[in-house]
């Protein structure tokens, strides 16, 4: 099983070994004590380059002779996974078939016994009888297969003469199988078409006993196998340990190595490098108070002084980031201390997902407010609401009263990931609601207040749109712009003329299918546009609904579709009964409204579906 794995990159098995890894170390130190005293008198950069080379040479070194040592490993336990176990399985297959084809001729002899005998139960067992024999075989010869292919396998060491008579053994077994169990089993066949049932009986035990003996052959063997399989698992271990040990010897060689060239080449600069490490972790860990006293002229007080200047802009940019990362989504802010030219000119066209998000019952739930308290609760409910939008990677672009414009696409995300994104924040900020509603009496004190005016209204729209900085010479918004932002604020509005919470539209849909469970509420030209357009309503995440929720979204859509049809009365009984199940749901109500509406003054001929929305 263990044998010699060739060594890539031109090394030897042999330089795999600990006493061939030491030579390479040695050999290693001596080249390095060489480069080193010819560039200890060199200048700074040449002496970090030079121990930068020498501890890559030693990385490089460690990895190669890790990875061989690895591999080695990998191998060896490839063929005690691939070989070694399925042969044991092909032995244990073997007797489970060996008891089975037993109970099958029993049932043969029980079916002939019988009175009259039952030919067809005979047939069907003297068929599984024959299938059972036929897999003791395949077992037994893939069992030799497998142990013939380990002893060919060169590249492992393995026990081969105890492979060889485990072979031998089960070669063994199944010939004396075959000609005495074999002599047997057509005799008490032919006892049994003569109805001979003490011979049968006779002939029955002496099947068993040549059954049990080779079960007990195929057991013994099973237990050769499983020793030569420990002493290839002691084998493999002992492989691992020498791994081990030959790495921990080698990565101590090379760190003595390293170490020894390090001070022989940084001698002169070890302090003035400690105090700028001190001074890296600290800026690191957050202090940028930190600075480092300039003491030389060399690179390493050049290096001071640019760190000292770097510390500096750290200082100022986080400031810019702590102070217009409130206004600004930060990775905006990043992008524009990045590139602060940034101008309208630099604008681009892409394709976009844009989300607008309004408090329903904001102006009622704000009279009577006082100032103080009005602000608590928009900056709760913003707070809440901008979570969802921030962890499914939008940017919340702004404010406006109490609604929230967010947007995702490239450069923040790619384009096939958007709209899935934005499906998921309406999904979450749809569920924050119940929060919303139990901590604004918390906020103003005054408990018990009902709160079940209180809700959101979200559109979802994915289009093209220009991106970039838009403005003045004095004020510029890094903002999206374009027909599809316009669409989201419609689906926005238009969620009050149908009594949902969120509509989306059918790009957005197409895009986040796989993700998200929807339900086609109805096809819309909103106010600007000509161009009809299929929305949406995002039911909750992909797999997620319950039965009654996708028995009621089945009865909507065959109303749907019965009312663009002109079966009005259809589709007037498709939402009545869905209305008896959910008599809230606000899409139902507004078709059933329309309907009504048709039925007295029926539409034009030419009507394609659309409804238009012009509020």
């Amino acid at each position: 099983m263990m044998g010699t794995v060739p060594v890539m990159l031109g090394t030897s098995a042999k330089s795999a070994s600990p006493g061939g890894s030491a030579a390479i170390s040695i050999t290693l130190t001596q080249n390095l004590r060489k480069l080193s005293g010819s560039v200890i008198r060199q200048s700074i950069r040449r002496r970090i380059v030079a121990i930068a080379v020498g501890l890559i040479i030693l990385m490089v070194a460690i990895s190669i002779l890790s990875m061989v040592m690895v591999g080695r490993v990998g191998h060896l336990l490839d063929e005690l996974t691939d070989r070694y176990a399925p042969v044991n399985a092909h032995l244990t297959r073997l007797s489970v078939s060996s008891l089975e084809r037993a109970l099958a001729l029993r049932r043969m002899v029980i079916a002939k016994m019988q009175d009259p005998p039952d030919e067809i139960g005979y047939k069907l067992r003297k068929q599984i009888y024959e299938a059972k024999s036929a897999e003791v075989e395949s077992e037994a010869q893939a069992a030799r297969k497998t142990i013939d292919a380990i002893v060919a396998d060169t590249s492992t060491p393995s026990d081969n003469a105890a492979l060889a008579r485990i072979e031998s053994r089960i070669e063994s077994l199944m010939n004396q199988t075959r000609r005495h169990l074999g002599q047997e089993q057509s005799q008490l066949l032919a006892d049994l078409d003569a109805r001979d049932f003490p011979a049968v009986r006779r002939s029955l035990a002496r099947t068993d006993a040549l059954r049990d003996e080779l079960n007990q052959g195929v057991d013994a063997v099973r237990g050769e196998m499983v020793k030569v399989s420990y002493a290839a698992i002691a084998k493999i271990r002992s492989e691992q340990t020498q791994a081990v040990l030959t790495s921990a010897i080698v990565t101590l060689l090379a760190a003595i190595v390293g170490f020894t060239f390090a001070n022989l080449v940084s001698g002169g600069i070890i302090r003035s490098v400690k105090r700028l490490l001190e001074g890296t972790r600290a800026v690191e860990a957050g202090h940028l108070d930190q600075s480092i006293d300039v003491t030389t002229g060399d690179e390493i007080g050049q290096l001071a002084a640019a760190f000292n200047r770097m510390v500096l802009q750290l200082r100022d940019n986080q400031r810019v980031r702590e102070t217009f990362g409130k206004y600004i989504d930060p990775r905006v802010v990043e992008g524009l201390i990045d590139r602060p030219n940034l101008t309208a000119a630099e604008g681009q066209r892409r394709v976009m997902t844009v989300m607008f998000c309004d408090l329903k019952g904001f102006t009622s739930l704000s009279e009577g407010m006082t100032p103080q308290g009005l602000v608590k609760v928009m900056n709760r409910y913003l707070s809440i609401m901008s979570e969802p939008i921030r962890s499914n990677r939008g940017i919340i672009d702004k404010y406006i009263g109490d609604g929230i414009m967010a947007y995702w696409g490239p450069p923040f995300v790619d384009e096939a990931d958007h709209a899935r994104f934005a499906c998921l924040a309406a999904v979450e900020m749809i569920e924050r609601i119940s929060t919303l509603r139990r901590e604004i009496p918390e906020l103003l004190g005054v408990l018990g207040t009902p709160m079940e005016t209180c809700d959101l209204r979200i559109g979802i729209a994915t289009g093209d749109a220009l991106v970039g900085s838009i403005g003045s010479d004095v004020m510029m918004s890094y903002t999206v712009m374009g027909d599809v932002v316009n669409l989201a604020s419609r689906l926005e509005g238009a969620n009050k003329a149908y009594g949902t919470r969120n509509l989306i539209s059918e790009r957005v849909f197409t895009a986040a299918e796989a993700a998200i469970e929807v339900r086609e509420i109805d096809r819309v030209v909103v106010a600007g546009q000509t161009r009809s357009e299929r929305i949406f309503e995002i039911l909750g995440r992909k797999g997620e609904l319950a039965s009654q929720q996708l028995a009621s979204r089945d009865k909507y859509l065959e109303g749907l579709a019965a009312y663009r049809e002109r079966r009005f009365d259809d589709a007037l009984r498709a939402l009545g009964a869905l209305l008896e199940v959910a008599p809230d749901d606000g899409p139902s109500t507004t078709l059933i409204s329309r309907i009504e509406g048709f039925k007295a003054n029926p539409p034009p001929q030419d009507w394609d579906g659309s409804w238009h929305i012009e509020k």
